[in-house]
């Protein structure tokens, strides 16, 4: 959906879900903000009962003390029963803003909410804070973040991350779910925003040409790669591509399975060259990614 199409959607008014069948099965519950969730006859176990994490959207451009004050009372009640969720505050429509004044929104709004809970009782709160916009690739890293606080082998996936970006002299090294464009696990390296947008649409070219020119798996092999008992021959059929001279910077992707895919990006034209080299240690990874969810499933 293009940006400006945004501006046909209605209002939420009601409760939706939307169920989201990729490399993570999980589901994103729309909820309106006129909804009193503190209300004790509201059923608050049948939405919260298995949250994972909330996302709470801020308008930057609009007065937002009201919001923050039922951010606050919201957090504080659902952690005296759900103790687990997570919690993101998207500081949405930053882009009109100038630089300073963005700036100066983001540490407000952090400030205030962190200082609420606190003076509640609530030592660290466990709230995280992101600027989002529909006009950038900002929102697909936001809920890269969020998502990842729901991936327990994460830490084990940026040690191998980082071993690829090491071993194949990339400068940042991506696992991303591929229908949803978020990425799982990146190394440890800072992210930069504009290699982010890069391979983003470099997943959506590709999976064009894939509905092209790819060919049709078996519902059995698809099976069979989300759980990570992939095939040797199934491995031999995986998808790969590299380019050089976009924007500075040369791509390297790699399908890990029918939802996942590694990315390199690389400020120097090394992946033609060197690509039997990378091919092997990614491959190595695709290994060690099979054992690290075969032990944990879930």
């Amino acid at each position: 959906m293009a940006p400006t199409e945004t501006l046909f959607i209605e209002a939420t008014t009601a409760i939706k879900k939307d169920a989201m069948h990729s490399f993570m099965e999980f589901q994103v519950w729309d909820l309106p903000g006129q909804i009193d969730y503190l209300d004790p006859s509201f059923d608050a176990d049948d939405i919260f009962g298995g949250v994972g994490a909330m996302i709470w959207v801020l308008d930057a451009q609009d007065e937002y003390h009201h919001p923050i004050m039922s951010l606050v009372d919201t957090i504080l009640h659902l952690q005296q029963t759900y103790t687990d969720i997570k919690y993101a505050v998207f500081i949405h429509k930053v882009d009109s803003l100038t630089d300073d004044f963005r700036l100066d929104t983001i540490r407000d709004i952090n400030q205030r909410i962190t200082d609420e809970l606190m003076d509640a009782g609530l030592e660290n709160p466990p709230v995280s804070f992101y600027p989002t916009s529909i006009f950038d690739h900002s929102i697909f890293e936001a809920f890269s973040k969020v998502i990842q606080v729901l991936v327990p082998q994460l830490p084990t996936l940026e040690a191998l991350l980082n071993t690829v970006a090491a071993s194949c002299k990339m400068d940042k090294v991506y696992l991303f779910d591929v229908l949803s464009k978020i990425y799982i696990a990146s190394d440890t390296c800072p992210v930069d925003m504009a290699a982010y947008e890069l391979c983003s649409d470099w997943i959506d070219t590709i999976v064009d040409m894939s509905e092209i020119y790819a060919y049709q798996r078996s519902e059995e092999e698809a099976g069979n790669e989300r759980v990570g008992a992939r095939e040797r021959d199934i491995r031999k059929q995986s998808a790969e591509s590299t380019v050089g001279g976009v924007r500075g910077n040369s791509l390297y992707l790699k399908e890990i399975n029918t939802y996942l895919c590694l990315i390199g990006v690389s400020s120097e034209p090394r992946f033609e060259v060197e690509k039997p080299l990378i091919d092997h240690n990614v491959q190595v990874f695709q290994d060690s990614l099979v054992d690290v969810f075969a032990r944990n499933p879930n």
